[in-house]
């Protein structure tokens, strides 16, 4: 399983660090929202380093649809209702310049990335209201917005809200020629950050900073900041097609189990499914995609499968700026919900010009500081009703299966040597045993058949079958048994 981008790019391999050092800005992850703002950091004459557990731009940026668009679901009406319109306004600006800021890198670097003006498209099959709502607010914030009957879509739709001049591109493509410019370290764990702004690694090397930027999809850091306590994570599902259709545009629903459409050369991509991590025990995510392709496209052939996984905030806006307020050097690029693309560019400007100390008028509506809980109560206590099960599933709950019940190719949690554990059989009838209790706080994993992996619905870490740690919170495997 792999990405049509990371099929057509390789990143040069860079060394582990192995010694201490001394920088002037240390950036934690290499995608591309840390890439980014390493690129423009680095253009304004500052030191700077990057570290990775992995490897550059090997984690989610990955696995994105590549779409860079200001148009996130329907958001504007209640960021107007949440912030106010100059709260909406600065989200808005900030997004919109991200896409223009795309084009001036890529202009600038002569960079070959198929990148594309396309117009982006919200469709509903139902309820037409909601859509109207969110024309209403983008036509108030400036936006170059509107409504549509007809789209080139291979289904009737009720109505449509079109942003024009938005853009996708290859993202690998893109990022490729920056990271070359950039000093970077690959297969460097952070563990820890010291009161004395050091950040401690897995193998006990030390770098120290004056200013560093947390950019690891999820912040591994549980304190301070909470950032566990106000955001989970979500998996979502992308097929490509060949002999589909030109939709000529970018395309979300608007409605529940809706389908997300994009072209890229002469495949199209075709998404969906989304589900908290940690709700796949059962699998058949890409089925239900591949009967959807053949229902709209029969003659279609997939070449590519793959999965992508986004940080959801309470208020579905970005963590951007300090990481606290007791850590005016630490910074924080999280919480892109399904749009990492134009929010990754958005954090590279706002934590730039925060260390550069240059003024912007849109960093505002992303402070984490802004988190009022009394704001989203609904979704801060949906979010701890589902860790509180599962940090109880834990303790109490011993399954009744058995490890002979468990099939060659599937997992699942079982009673095994009187503990409880997960167990993955592979088709050679080699057992697997791991813990089932996540390396970051502690809570009950669950199976996913569709990737073989164990997932947390809590927070999100994910491990392969033996146990190996995949993504973050964690940044530590699971114990085997």
């Amino acid at each position: 399983m792999e990405s049509v981008w990371n099929s057509e790019t390789n990143f040069r391999k860079r060394e582990a660090l192995n010694k201490n050092i001394n920088c002037d800005i240390l950036i934690i992850g290499s995608g591309i929202a840390g890439l980014l703002t390493a690129y423009m950091l680095n253009k304004n004459g500052k030191e700077v380093v990057v570290i990775d557990a992995k490897s550059t731009a090997g984690g989610v940026t990955r696995n994105t649809t590549a779409k860079i668009t200001s148009q996130h679901d329907l958001i504007y009406d209640n960021l107007i209702k949440e912030f106010g319109e100059k709260g909406a306004q600065q989200y808005a600006r900030a997004n919109e310049l991200a896409i223009r800021k795309y084009k001036e890198i890529i202009d600038n670097e002569n960079i070959d990335c198929n990148f594309q003006y396309k117009d982006a498209y919200v469709y509903c099959l139902g309820n037409t209201q909601t859509l109207e709502d969110e024309y209403n607010a983008a036509k108030k914030l400036g936006i170059d917005a509107e409504l549509v009957d007809e789209v080139n879509l291979p289904f009737k739709v009720k109505k449509a809200l079109k942003f024009k001049n938005q853009a996708q591109f290859n993202p690998l493509e893109f990022l490729k020629p920056i990271s070359e410019k950039l000093t970077i370290y690959e297969n460097t764990t952070a563990l820890d950050i010291t009161e004395e702004n050091s950040v401690v690694t897995e193998d006990g090397i030390e770098i120290k900073a004056n200013k560093i930027v947390v950019a690891t999809h999820y912040p591994f850091l549980n304190t301070p900041g909470y950032y566990f306590m106000k955001m989970h994570q979500e998996r979502s599902y992308v097929i490509a097609l060949e002999n589909a259709q030109d939709v000529n545009g970018m395309y979300i629903g608007a409605d529940k189990n809706s389908y997300s459409f994009r072209n890229y050369k002469n495949l199209l991509l075709l998404g969906g499914i989304a589900q908290r991590t940690g709700e796949n025990e059962e699998g058949g995510a890409y089925d239900k995609l591949r009967k959807a392709a053949k229902e709209f496209y029969p003659n279609s052939i997939e070449k590519y499968h793959w999965s992508a996984q986004d940080c959801m905030t309470l208020d579905s806006i970005p963590y951007i700026g300090h990481y606290s307020s007791k850590t005016p050097d630490i910074y924080v690029e999280t919480g892109f919900k399904k749009w990492g693309m134009t929010s990754s560019m958005a954090a590279a400007m706002i934590v730039s010009d925060m260390i550069l100390e240059n003024e912007n008028d849109f960093s505002g509506i992303f402070s984490p500081e802004r988190f009022d809980i009394s704001a989203s109560m609904k979704n801060a206590a949906n979010d701890l009703i589902i860790t509180a099960k599962n940090f109880i599933s834990q303790r109490i709950n011993i399954p009744d299966e058995n490890l002979e019940n468990i099939q060659r190719g599937h997992g699942g949690v079982v009673k095994y040597k009187d503990q409880k554990v997960g167990v993955y059989k592979d088709n050679d009838g080699n057992i697997y045993t791991v813990s089932t209790k996540c390396a970051h706080l502690g809570c009950e994993l669950h199976w996913n058949a569709d990737e073989l992996t164990w997932d947390c619905p809590c927070h999100g870490s994910r491990y392969d079958y033996k146990g190996n740690w995949i993504q973050s919170p964690t940044n530590k495997s699971l114990v085997t048994i």
